[in-house]
């Protein structure tokens, strides 16, 4: 394993130096690009990625950060793929978390391309993206994916659900043999954006990879991961009736964070090694269409979709939640992705494919700074703060 482990790193590290020297000129020292803290690669402040998840053709529109936290454009990448759409969805075409992930061990952002059942990665620099490849999801309707020391899975939605194991070389994705595995949900269940999976997830210390299924069993489906990258060959399967789990996030103590769309509520969990989970506490937002959630600086922002609003939470020490207030946002609250300065909150409104401008302010207040508005991304989700 050790040996296998170094060959990687050796393969990452000569991936990254191919990367380096295909960078587009002035990619590291550009004018208008302060250096700043957080950001992926020296010569830019952190970026932000968002997912258009357009049917036409998905791509990933760039945006600099300003050092009062606004945005402005700088370049639109196709991901080669298309985009998906869920039926019975409006706002939330993929009705997931985790469709856009910033691999930033391998320098790497994924996306996936639910309409031609792929992922896309590129090489990311700063504020400049590279097409690496584009490559099958190893099942139907990609909405998920989740990366841990060169280890990736990706959540397929449609044909009742699977997960999809590959290992990162080089800056490309390759599959892993035998780490295929079904999670043997109704595939006919309707209306079918919430009835397919919601998000994969690795544990922090990467020995769990956890799935959410929404109404569709209303699970957190819990297998184990081998040193090899393999899983279990079925999960521990963990009901929250009529909770509908739908978004993950893990504490600092390694807890498990939930976002519940069937009880609008977050709650929090023990997990354990043996995939059970114990609920610690749990309470509602007062919102509608609870979905997804995102953490900075010991506080959780959980979007509510209906209610075009985000709950703003904090989380004691022994794990009892409070609820600290709401800030408004544009109409179809979606997916969202904090800074990693902790200055600023980036909130994606579905509704009419913007993305809400937040300041991160005392005892996790959020104070609104403007909004952009991405081309061809109604629907759209994903977005990462860089």
């Amino acid at each position: 394993m050790r040996a296998f482990k170094q060959v990687a790193l050796a393969l990452g590290t000569l991936g990254a130096a191919l990367a380096l020297a295909a960078a587009p000129a002035g990619a590291f020292d550009g004018p208008g690009h302060p250096g700043g803290e957080g950001g992926l690669h020296y010569g830019y402040a952190s970026p932000v990625f968002v997912q258009t998840d357009n049917l036409a053709g998905n791509q990933i529109a760039v945006y600099d950060r300003a050092q009062n936290g606004t945005l402005s454009s700088a370049g639109l990448y196709s991901t080669g793929g298309l985009g998906g759409q869920l039926t019975g969805s409006v706002v939330d075409h993929l009705a997931s978390q985790g469709s856009l992930v910033l691999d930033r061990q391998d320098g790497l952002l994924l996306a996936v391309n639910a309409g031609s059942d792929t992922v896309s990665v590129f090489s990311a620099f700063g504020d400049r993206l590279q097409l690496r490849q584009t490559i099958s999801s190893g099942g139907a309707f990609p909405v998920s994916i989740a990366v841990q020391d060169g280890l990736v899975y990706v959540l397929n939605a449609e044909q009742g659900g699977s997960v999809q194991g590959f290992r990162v070389f080089g800056g490309r994705l390759y599959p892993i043999p035998g780490s295929s595995r079904s999670l043997g949900l109704n595939a006919s269940a309707t209306p079918q954006f919430v009835n397919t999976p919601g998000q994969v997830a690795f544990s922090p210390d990467g020995q769990q990879l956890l799935v959410t299924t929404k109404a569709n069993g209303n699970d957190v489906d819990v297998f184990a991961v081998n040193r090899f990258g393999l899983l279990s060959g079925s999960p521990v399967v963990n009901e929250l009736a009529g909770d509908v789990p739908f978004a993950i996030q893990f504490d600092g103590l390694g807890r498990l964070v939930l976002a519940e769309a069937g009880s609008n509520a977050l709650a929090d969990f023990q997990l354990h090694w043996n995939g059970q989970i114990q609920q610690i506490s749990s309470l509602g937002t007062g919102q509608a269409a609870t979905c997804w959630v995102t953490q900075s600086g010991g506080h959780y922002y959980v979007s509510n979709a209906a209610s075009g609003s985000v709950s703003i939470y904090g989380e004691s020490f022994s794990g009892a939640l409070t609820l600290q207030g709401q800030a408004a946002t544009d109409g179809g609250t979606v997916d969202a992705s904090a800074s990693p300065d902790g200055r600023d909150l980036y909130v994606q409104a579905g509704g009419e494919g913007k993305v809400d401008e937040y300041a991160i302010g005392a005892g996790g207040s959020l104070s609104p700074i403007g909004s952009v508005t991405v081309p061809g991304a109604q629907g759209g989700e994903g977005i990462v703060a860089g």
